[in-house]
C-alpha cells in the first residue's frame, strides 16, 4: 500500500473530529446545574443529557464501523462529522427538555458515524512503527479531550453560557470537514458490495443499547433491582441471537470468531478498564472539587488541565515505545502508574494530593489506551478494520458506562454532599482494579502484535 504524503495532515483533522466527541461527554458536565436551572429540568432529565448521547454513541458503534467497511470510511466520517454538527447547533437552540435530548440523541448517531470510520481510516493511512505513533496521538487527544471538556466547560459555562458548549462544534466541525474532503484519500471501490445485516445490526444495536442502559441506571436503581437485572438479561439474549443470526446470513455484520482472537480481546480488556478508570476519576475529581471543597465550575476546569496535558504525554510516550518494548510493557506500566496515580487521593485528602494524583492516573490511562488499540488494530486486515474500530469503540462506551455506575454507588454518600468518605473508598476501589489489570494484562496480552507473528496465533477471519 502506497504512502499517503497528507496522512500526518488527515491524522490531525481525524483527531480533531475525535477530540470533539470525547469533548462532547465531559464538556456537558459542568454545564449541567446551569442547564438545569435555565430549562427547568428535573435530576432524571439532567441524568439523560449526558446518557442519551454515550447511549446512542456506544449502542450504535459496531453499525458504525460495519457502515465504513461496507460504503467506505472517508464516506462515513465526514457524514458522521456533518450529523454532529447540526446536531450541535440543535442542542444549543434547545428551549426545552424534549427539543435538547433530541439534540443528544442525533450527536450520539453522528459520534458512532463518525468514531470508527475515523479510527478506521487512520489504520489505513499508517503502517508499521508510524501505525504505533499515529496510535499514540490519536489516544492523547481523545484521554486529553475528556479533561479539556472539563476546562472549556468551565470556561462556556462562566462565560458566554451553557449553550457554547453546543455551538463551539458548529465552526469547528464545519471547517473539518471541509479540510478532511480535501485531504481524506478516496475510499477503495467494494465489488459485489453485500447488503448491510439490518436484522443483525438492530440486535447488536438494542443489546448494546440495553447493556449500557442497565449500567447507566445501575448507580441508582442499584445493582441487584429488578430494571438492572432485566436490563442486563434483555441485553444477553438480544447478543445470543445476534450470534446465532451471524452464523446464518451470507453478509454478516461481524463473525463473532473476531472476538476469539486474543489480540482483540486484550484489546478490549484494555480499553475496558482503562475508560473507566478515566471517566470514574473525573466524575469523582468533579465531585470532590465542587461539592466537597466548594470550588466552582471555571476553577475546577482549571485544576483539570495538567490532568489533560499528563494524558496527552502519557499516550505521546507510550507510541513511542510500544514498538520497541511491546504491547505488554506498556500495558502493565499503564495500569501501574495508574494504580499509583489513583491511590494518591485514597491515601490523603486535599484538592492538590487530588489533582496530582489524577494527573499521574491519566499518563498512565493514556498509555494504556495506545497499548490497547495498537494490540487490537495492528493487524486488523483492511476490509474488517472498520469492524475491529468499532468494536474497540463500544467497549470504550461500556468502559465509561460501568466506570460511572460503580463509582457513583460507592461514593453515593459523599456526592451528595454529606461526607468525604465515600470519595475515599471509591478512589481506594480504583486503585485496586487498576492493580488488578495489570497483573492480568501480564498475563493476556500478547509481548506483540506485529507481522512477524506466526500466523497460527492469529486465526483468519473471512468477512463476506
Amino acid at each position: 500500500m502506497s504512502v499517503d504524503p497528507r496522512r500526518w495532515r488527515s491524522l490531525a483533522l481525524l483527531g480533531t473530529a475525535q477530540f470533539m466527541l470525547v469533548l462532547d461527554v465531559t464538556v456537558v458536565a459542568i454545564a449541567l446545574p446551569r442547564m438545569g436551572e435555565d430549562l427547568d429540568l428535573s435530576r432524571g432529565t439532567l441524568t439523560w443529557v449526558v446518557s442519551a448521547y454515550t447511549l446512542m454513541f456506544g449502542g450504535l458503534m459496531l453499525l458504525g464501523g460495519r457502515s465504513a467497511d461496507l460504503f467506505g470510511a472517508r464516506r462515513l466520517v465526514l457524514t458522521g462529522l456533518l450529523v454532529f454538527t447540526a446536531a450541535s447547533l440543535v442542542t444549543g437552540l434547545a428551549g426545552s427538555a424534549s427539543m435538547l435530548l433530541a439534540g443528544r440523541v442525533a450527536q450520539g448517531i453522528g459520534a458512532a458515524m463518525l468514531s470508527p470510520a475515523a479510527l478506521s481510516m487512520v489504520t489505513r493511512l499508517f503502517q508499521g512503527p508510524e501505525l504505533n505513533k499515529a496510535l499514540g496521538v490519536w489516544s492523547g487527544l481523545g484521554g486529553g479531550g475528556a479533561a479539556i471538556g472539563v476546562l472549556l466547560g468551565g470556561l462556556l459555562t462562566a462565560g458566554p453560557g451553557w449553550q457554547w458548549v453546543f455551538y463551539v462544534n458548529v465552526p469547528i466541525g464545519l471547517l473539518v470537514a471541509a479540510a478532511l474532503s480535501r485531504s481524506l484519500p478516496a475510499d477503495v471501490p467494494v465489488r459485489d458490495r453485500p447488503r448491510l445485516d439490518v436484522p443483525g445490526a438492530l440486535l447488536v444495536t438494542a443489546g448494546t443499547g440495553s447493556a449500557i442502559w442497565a449500567l447507566i441506571n445501575a448507580g441508582d436503581r442499584g445493582w441487584d433491582s429488578a430494571g438492572t437485572l432485566g436490563a442486563f438479561a434483555l441485553a444477553a439474549g438480544l447478543y445470543a441471537g445476534f450470534a446465532v443470526l451471524q452464523r446464518s446470513v451470507r453478509a454478516p455484520l461481524m463473525d463473532p470468531r473476531i472476538l476469539t482472537r486474543r489480540p482483540v480481546v486484550a484489546g478490549t480488556f484494555m480499553i475496558l478498564v482503562a475508560t473507566a478508570l478515566m471517566i470514574s476519576v473525573f466524575f469523582l475529581g468533579s465531585f470532590y472539587l465542587q461539592h466537597l471543597r466548594g470550588y466552582g465550575a471555571l476553577h475546577t476546569g482549571l485544576l483539570f488541565l495538567p490532568v489533560a496535558v499528563a494524558t496527552i504525554v502519557g499516550a505521546h510516550t507510550a507510541g513511542q515505545l510500544v514498538g520497541h518494548l511491546g504491547q505488554r510493557a506498556v500495558a502493565v506500566a499503564g495500569l501501574a502508574v495508574a494504580g499509583v496515580g489513583t491511590a494518591v487521593p485514597a491515601l490523603w485528602t486535599g484538592a492538590a494530593a487530588l489533582v496530582a494524583g489524577i494527573s499521574v492516573a491519566g499518563a498512565g490511562v493514556g498509555a494504556t489506551f495506545v497499548a490497547a488499540s495498537t494490540t487490537a488494530l495492528a493487524r486488523a486486515e483492511p476490509h474488517e478494520a472498520g469492524v475491529a474500530s468499532g468494536i474497540l469503540s463500544t467497549f470504550h462506551e461500556f468502559g465509561a458506562s460501568i466506570g460511572v455506575a460503580v463509582v457513583s454507588s460507592i461514593a453515593a454518600a459523599s456526592i451528595a454532599g454529606t461526607t468525604g468518605a465515600g470519595f475515599t473508598d471509591a478512589f481506594t476501589f480504583a486503585a485496586i482494579t487498576a492493580a488488578a489489570a495489570a497483573i492480568l494484562s501480564a498475563v493476556i496480552v500478547p509481548a506483540r502484535t506485529t507481522s512477524d507473528e506466526p500466523d497460527h496465533d492469529r486465526p483468519r477471519v473471512a468477512m463476506h
